[in-house]
């Protein structure tokens, strides 16, 4: 399959070179790091110098705790923090919105954003909250104002967690300043899959179980992949070469006779959605992958249901015109040649479709 087209890095990146090397002598190094022998403190020293490295890339001064992705990372979050209450932005991945039964929704508008008078008036109430706000939508890429909001969750005594799992290491110091959790995912960023890490700023705001890391995770640490997840944050991404890539594709889409969804919006620029009028994403899709190219419909997680995207709902759009939007993410091996594929197959699919009407 080498030569197809991968635009689908928001759902996992391939694992990077430096990430297998680093696997490679996590396996050599197979003692148990709770293990007291030789062996066994030689496997803690390298467990906790790749925890000192996640916390580095991070710029995080807290605790880092690895989990096994940033799903278990929320809901350890959400349903072990010692509050009385748990709201989320209605736009969140589906992780946080099944994470809890009890968690309410704070609207958005149709730009993506928390409404912030909302926002103030549900953290009116009794009991400390957990606020769930992710960096940036894993659907369209709009970036949440993070600094805003966690000037306001502070301020009425609650707690800032923050979904970072799409944020490469380095790109947003605002979240280690104001965040009191942040769940990461070592396979979005050119790390295995089955391992990531929750950041704690206090692990007194978190109820322990017992066991390993710290005592808030039991089970024995799955130390390769830590490792590798550690080495890939030491792998810089080019978010400039992102930026240049998107407004290179947006001005092709719209070129196309396609819309880029909140294209004045402040968003991470290798998340992009986009709609292809008259046209459904389940057609496209199929279209895309026979053509040799992947793309998806929204979260990975919920793009297999192609059940109206709860995120396009939040913002107001209808139930035709959400289901013509697919989702395009970059990541380090995407190339513009890459894009003029896709915009090249893009117009046929469109094509097709006014020869049909």
């Amino acid at each position: 399959m080498a030569d197809r087209i991968y635009l689908d890095h928001a759902a996992t990146t391939p694992l990077l070179p430096a990430a297998r090397e680093a696997m490679a002598e996590g396996f050599a190094r197979w003692a148990n790091p709770s293990s007291p022998h030789a062996e066994g403190r030689a496997a803690k020293a390298a467990l906790e110098q790749a925890r000192a490295s996640v916390a580095a890339a991070y710029g995080w001064a807290g605790e880092v705790l690895f989990t096994s992705g940033a799903s278990e990372s929320l809901r350890i979050a959400l349903t072990r923090s010692a509050v009385a209450r748990r709201l989320a932005s209605a736009v969140e991945h589906d992780a946080v919105l099944r994470a809890a039964y009890d968690i309410a929704l704070v609207p958005v508008g149709a730009d993506g954003l928390v409404d912030m008078a909302a926002l103030d008036a549900m953290l009116i109430g009794d009991g400390q909250a957990i606020v769930a706000i992710q960096w940036c939508n894993s659907e369209t890429g709009v970036r949440q104002p993070i600094a805003a909001l966690a000037e306001r969750i502070h301020a009425a005594g609650h707690l800032l967690l923050v979904d970072a799992a799409q944020m490469p290491a380095g790109a947003d110091r605002e979240v280690a300043r104001h965040a009191d959790f942040v769940a990461l995912s070592a396979h979005k960023r050119g790390g295995p899959i089955g391992v990531g890490a929750l950041l704690v700023r206090n692990l007194a705001t978190l109820d322990p179980t017992g066991g390993q890391e710290r005592g808030y995770r039991p089970g024995t640490e799955n130390m390769p992949a830590i490792l590798g997840y550690a080495a890939a944050l030491a792998e810089p991404e080019d978010i400039a070469k992102y930026q240049e890539l998107r407004d290179y594709f947006d001005a092709g889409v719209m070129a196309a006779g396609g819309e880029p969804v909140l294209a004045d919006a402040s968003r991470y620029p290798a998340i992009g959605a986009y709609r292809m009028p008259g046209t459904a994403a389940t057609t496209q899709l199929i279209r895309f992958d026979m053509a040799g190219i992947a793309v998806s419909a929204g979260s990975a997680c919920a793009s297999g249901s192609m059940k109206p995207s709860h995120v396009l709902t939040a913002m107001g759009w209808d139930r035709t015109a959400s289901q013509e939007v697919v989702r395009v993410s970059f990541g380090r091996s995407t190339t513009r040649a890459d894009l003029d594929a896709f915009l090249a197959e893009w117009r046929a699919i469109a094509a097709g479709r006014a020869r049909a009407a």
